[in-house]
């Protein structure tokens, strides 16, 4: 029901996402979106690239007045940086500068240049950069700003960096949607320690990885399904969050506790309340059973790998000498997990606007509306 493309590179002209399948009617705050883009910039340990860029999205096509058409809705953020690279990044003139030929472990240089058979590294890294996650943030805050229309809230906040972990008994999980941290972290003591932890790693040359944890909230039970492998929502949200450039793992709910606990201590067990209404007194599901959502919190988590450009580089080869040698160096961040969980929310918004178009049709908010109303008095009742 709901698709999308991006293109550009991180050096090039634009990035540009088409999104397709939004329903007619929705209205669209601009603001809501460069903020979503503000927030994917922030963070202690971000590099150089950063100062440069102020990303603005500009709106090509699918809304008008505000308000979306219900045809396919073009965004558009200008790369800034642009400017110092035309010439290296020309699409018609002469090659110009030095080839990149030092592939960086952990990255997508060298089994992209295998692939796709090019003798310079940057035809790669120039599209694998996370420089891309622009364009996905700015879908996302679309997305996001439908599932409100629908009572639907998709938030983030990290939740590790470096090995400090932030103590959930310190997270106010009410303030996480409009906290203003510049890592993301509802534990201000933890954060602390964080940024400390930052600080060295950026003078030894190195880089962290870390933990974020997505919260959707008010998403109504059934989204999704059992009956195919391709339709169960867990694995469509793994699938997003994976697709996020150096996220290497995801759980959802109790996630890799399930292997440390009996089934006694870790299934959701079910009551009645005076109503006769079925809730939970935990959620270690996270929200998905048998690939359906059941009323509760979702909640995602992924873990993001340290950076693979180092500013101290790993050994590495270089494919044009054969040669043995240090990795390249490109501008990079120390840290970038607080930008991660905001495109990870992004991701989310993307999945779970899909489910919600699948589950209930319509090309137009009007109708949406009514036929989730409609599936939430028919539930009420059950």
């Amino acid at each position: 029901m709901l698709r999308f493309l991006t293109a550009g590179e991180s050096h090039g002209q634009c990035l540009t996402a088409i999104l397709e399948g939004i329903p007619a009617g929705l209205k669209i705050d601009i603001n809501k979106i460069n903020n979503k883009l503000a927030r994917r910039q922030m963070g202690y340990g971000r590099g150089g690239r950063m100062t440069i860029e102020t990303d603005k999205v500009d709106i090509l096509s699918g809304i008008r007045f505000g308000e979306t058409m219900g045809d396919p809705i073009t965004l558009q953020v200008k790369n800034r940086d642009w400017g110092n690279w035309i010439k290296e990044m020309s699409v018609n003139g002469q090659p110009f500068g030095d080839k990149v030929t030092a592939a960086r472990p952990g990255h997508a240089d060298l089994a992209g240049v295998h692939k796709y058979d090019r003798k310079d590294i940057r035809d790669i890294l120039e599209r694998a950069s996370a420089r891309e996650t622009a364009a996905k943030v700015a879908m996302g805050s679309v997305c996001q700003q439908f599932l409100e229309t629908l009572g639907m809230r998709v938030y983030s906040h990290v939740v590790n960096i470096g090995g400090i972990k932030a103590d959930r008994n310190k997270i106010d999980y009410t303030q996480i949607a409009v906290n203003d941290s510049d890592l993301n972290c509802m534990d201000g003591d933890a954060a602390i320690k964080m940024r400390e932890k930052i600080r060295i790693a950026g003078q030894n040359g190195d880089t962290l990885g870390g933990m974020f944890e997505i919260i959707v909230e008010g998403a109504p039970e059934g989204l999704g399904s059992h009956i195919q492998w391709d339709k169960r929502l867990d694995g469509k949200l793994a699938q997003a969050i994976m697709s996020i450039q150096a996220i290497k793992a995801v759980e959802i709910g109790a996630g890799m506790e399930y292997a440390n606990n009996p089934g006694s201590k870790m299934h959701d067990e079910l009551f009645y309340d005076d109503k006769k209404q079925v809730y939970r007194k935990t959620n270690h599901a996270g929200g998905l059973e048998g690939g359906m959502t059941n009323g509760e919190n979702i909640i995602v988590r992924a873990v993001m790998k340290p950076i693979p450009t180092l500013m101290t580089p790993l050994h590495s080869v270089d494919i044009e000498s054969r040669q043995e040698v240090m990795a390249c160096k490109e501008r990079s961040d120390v840290c970038a997990v607080p930008a991660a969980s905001i495109v990870g929310a992004a991701m989310t918004a993307i999945t779970i606007a899909d489910a919600v178009l699948e589950q209930f049709g319509g090309h137009a908010m009007t109708d949406i509306k009514a036929a989730v109303a409609s599936y939430k008095s028919r539930l009420a009742k059950q």
